[in-house]
């Protein structure tokens, strides 16, 4: 079967280079759009295959228009991109935004909209909106489209939201309408000015941008008013608001959105213009997960949107993106591949056009097509693909319907992190729980709400009335006065699987309160966010108990707070009465990204996983005269100091070839914490692979580094204080290896290991 009107054209952009790529294979493109076009699917397509940074396919097929009249599509044909706007327009905006300093994704919208704060949505981040994690609804009423510009937004700022920031992942239009006027709002230029001053025009993408000029070759979108759709922004609301929006309005073509895509894929530059910083391209393409699966500051990764990737290219190593026209991307930086497919799928008829089998196929070809590794194509997270959501102790205490609570009167230490998979505090279950008598609330380091970073006084809860004792003030225990009325403490937090963070210090000194007082406890057992398999670091030294070091385990334990409760109760020999409800569907492979649960920041400074895989080792540093990031936008995956040379250090360590991680020199002025408001040189941390990374070696590493670079500079007097090992400590203030470090806990971790077997509850 031949396609109609195909058109072919290869070196357009680069010298066609087939070294690893079978070019019979992606000849099979001709027969899938051909297919295609006979079902009406579409009636035309312009598909491009960028590999290892040259264009290695590119055809037209079908028609542009084919009434009043046909018109056969040409590689210059002009889309209408619909929601590839929020990725190619918006998201790289607010990247931009981000890299000059001028907003954080940590920050409240409010911040520079205050009127979008109305009806409860202070709380909603930049962060949130990029994520679709806002609770904001997918579109609101197309009624609210009417009057000014001023009067439509104003609108969109008075929504309500439908769910806590945070708690689901629903996709919208909102987010992005709300992050295209931020843009303006910060950079003080309108969304398409601001997106063709800063990406367009230096990336000669001389045919993109919003409000195209009439008598350009369009691909008809659909019908407006009875009439063909050429040249004006489908989407209702992107129409109402003159044409340009976050979420839809941008028009573009496959050579310029290919241009668009290897800039990506060469780290933010493109034939000596540079777009973005390749930490900012590293920013706005990787993965954070959301309830669900994993989605990107703009892009998708791995949800039920991943249409395009196809069926082979492995989840969570790419990233793309559809819009509702027709059009779409994705983008395997691993195999150095992208794939643009632009069709104008609502043309003639808006009810039968479907692209989804073409993206499916065309994506499923190319990754076949690749005939070599290029840059491990199958990645080992391939190898861990979810097939069931993880249920915590919490959701299967409510599918049980708290059976085992019955009539008892509860003491719950939680914070914000408990909360069931849906996203209702743990807090709420049990107050509304039948037969269960709520009693009072117990909370640990950094409040009940998680947002302190110094000690916690006690108080009371807005929602229930229920008294919080704090346990992170000059209380670290529960006294038998705090425990009056409870037989039953139930201990609902998320942990990050590392000795030093003080949540499993609660957890101890709970069993402690429970034992002395004859009560029973409950853990509600949550996924070690770093793995359950590895295990690194020194074993405590023994008798040096304190609030960051409760037991004697190595820095990076592999437990679960269930196991840790388990290992706790049995070794101490404090023998409460203990129950662990499991969780469901997690191994201990897994880490926090495959497991489909929202990620919500533990402690204030702990915002993503990759902080948390880096935090054992580098949060080692923090008793020293070094900054971990703390007050910049990268805590604990940035070390600095006044100082210091970032590019020596980067050097430095970089020859080390630490395995999944490098290392960029990088200066910033921390807003709080060590050096507030003082430019620290520094270093970047990249983790390029979870898989391959130590972190206990990486801090070790940069302690050895800064000890031979800046021996009188680096203060070393409290590096023990979460180290908590003599020998590691002495044979670094030596000059010894880190290997040489390693080689000497391995009897004692041995030993832990096997410890450790006794308490598992999870297989790998």
């Amino acid at each position: 079967m031949k396609p109609a009107l195909v058109t072919a054209a290869l070196l357009l952009f680069a010298p066609l280079a087939l070294g690893d790529i079978d070019p019979a294979r992606l000849a099979r493109i001709d027969a899938v759009a051909a297919e295609q076009i006979q079902k009406a699917n579409v009636p035309g397509a312009v598909v491009v295959v960028v590999h290892d940074d040259a264009v290695v396919f590119r055809k037209a097929y079908g028609y542009r228009q084919l009434v009043p009249e046909k018109q056969p599509m040409t590689f210059d044909a002009v889309f209408d991109m619909a929601s590839l706007t929020k990725s190619i327009a918006t998201g790289t905006s607010v990247a931009l935004l981000v890299e000059q300093g001028k907003i954080k994704v940590s920050d409240p919208v409010a911040k520079y909209w205050p009127a979008f704060a109305a009806n409860g949505k202070e709380g909603v981040t930049v962060e949130h909106c990029l994520l679709h994690t806002a609770g904001l609804i997918p579109d609101n009423s197309i009624k609210d489209y009417v009057g000014t510009r001023d009067e439509m937004l104003g609108r969109v700022a008075n929504l309500k939201l439908e769910a806590p920031p945070g708690t689901r992942f629903k996709y919208s239009d909102v987010g992005y309408i709300v992050l295209g006027e931020l843009v303006a709002k910060i950079s003080g230029k309108p969304l398409d000015e601001f997106a063709a001053e800063n990406v367009f025009k230096p990336l000669k993408m001389t045919k993109s941008g919003y409000k195209p000029a009439a008598g350009m070759p369009f691909a008809i979108t659909g019908v407006r008013d009875g009439k063909p759709i050429a040249g004006e922004v489908h989407d209702p609301r992107a129409f109402a608001l003159g044409g340009v929006a976050g979420h839809a309005g941008l028009f573009s073509t496959a050579d310029d959105v290919t241009w668009y895509c290897r800039m990506l894929l060469r780290g933010g530059e493109l034939d000596g213009t540079r777009i973005l910083s390749p930490l900012a391209v590293k920013f706005f393409t990787d993965p954070h997960p959301v309830p669900g699966g994993l989605r990107s500051y703009g892009w998708d990764v791995d949800t039920s949107y991943s249409g395009p990737r196809g069926d082979l290219f492995p989840p969570g190593d790419g990233f793309g993106h559809t819009g509702f026209t027709g059009t779409s991307v994705w983008v395997d930086p691993p195999s150095k591949t992208a794939i643009i497919i632009l069709t104008n799928r609502l043309h003639p008829d808006e009810k039968k056009g479907n692209s989804a089998e073409i993206r499916r196929q065309v994506a499923n070809i190319v990754a076949s097509a690749i005939t070599t590794d290029s840059g491990r194509l199958f990645h080992q997270k391939a190898t861990a693909v979810r097939t069931a959501p993880v249920l915590t102790g919490i959701d299967l205490l409510r599918r049980d319907k708290f059976a085992s609570l019955k009539g008892k009167n509860v003491g719950l230490v939680t914070n914000h992190t408990g909360r069931a998979a849906d996203g209702t505090p743990t807090i709420d279950l049990l107050a509304k729980a039948d037969g269960v008598k709520l009693v009072a609330l117990f909370s640990p380091e950094h409040g009940i709400r998680g947002e302190k970073d110094e000690k916690v006084g006690d108080g009371k809860d807005e929602q229930t009335g229920l008294p919080v004792f704090s346990l992170y003030g000059e209380r670290r225990k529960p006294t038998a006065e705090t425990l009056k009325g409870i037989d039953t403490l139930v201990y609902d937090i998320q942990d990050i699987g590392c000795r030093f963070y003080t949540y499993s210090s609660t957890l101890g000194l709970i069993l402690e309160a429970a034992k002395e007082n004859n009560l029973r406890v409950v853990v509600l057992d949550r996924p070690n966010p770093i793995g359950g398999v590895l295990v690194e670091g020194p074993v405590r030294d023994e008798g040096r108990g304190s609030f960051v070091g409760y037991h004697d385990v190595p820095l990076r334990h592999g437990l679960t707070v269930g196991e840790m409760a388990r290992m706790f109760n049995a070794e101490r020999k404090i023998g409460a009465d203990l129950a662990v409800v499991k969780c469901e569907n997690w191994r201990r492979g897994d880490t926090f990204d495959r497991t489909g649960l929202p990620w919500r920041n533990p402690s204030p400074n702990m915002r993503h996983l990759t902080a948390a895989m880096l935090y054992p080792g580098v949060g080692l540093l923090e008793t020293t005269n070094v900054s971990v990031g703390r007050g910049t936008e990268r805590p604990f995956e940035w070390i600095g100091a006044p100082w210091i040379d970032g590019r020596k250090l980067a050097a430095e360590l970089n020859r080390a070839k630490l395995s999944g991680v490098k290392f960029v020199p990088t200066s910033r002025t921390p807003t709080s914490s060590t050096f507030k408001d003082k430019e620290c040189g520094g270093i970047d941390i990249i983790v390029e692979d979870w898989n391959r990374l130590r972190p206990v070696p990486v801090g070790l590493s940069m302690a050895a580094a800064l000890r031979k670079l800046y021996p009188k500079e680096w203060e070393t007097k409290r590096f023990d204080t979460l180290l908590l090992h003599k020998a590691t400590l002495d044979g670094l203030t030596a000059g010894k290896s880190v290997a040489e470090l390693e080689k000497a806990w391995q009897p004692e971790l041995q030993k832990y290991l096997d410890r450790r077997a006794a308490v598992l509850l999870y297989e790998e």
